[in-house]
């Protein structure tokens, strides 16, 4: 595991952490016992075999 040598100050950790962002969830439109869903993608699959509701 990598260790950091020397300190890294406050603003410089908070600068660099505040790069980060959530990306949202990519929806698709299913129909699941005829009704129509927006599920995520990566679950379309679970909800069309009813291992999910």
């Amino acid at each position: 595991m990598a260790v950091p040598k020397r300190r890294m100050s406050r603003s410089r950790t908070r600068s660099r952490r505040a790069q980060w962002k959530a990306v949202p969830v990519q929806l698709v439109r299913i129909r699941v016992d005829g009704q129509e869903r927006l599920v995520p993608a990566n679950l379309r699959r679970a909800y069309e075999r009813g291992l999910l509701r």
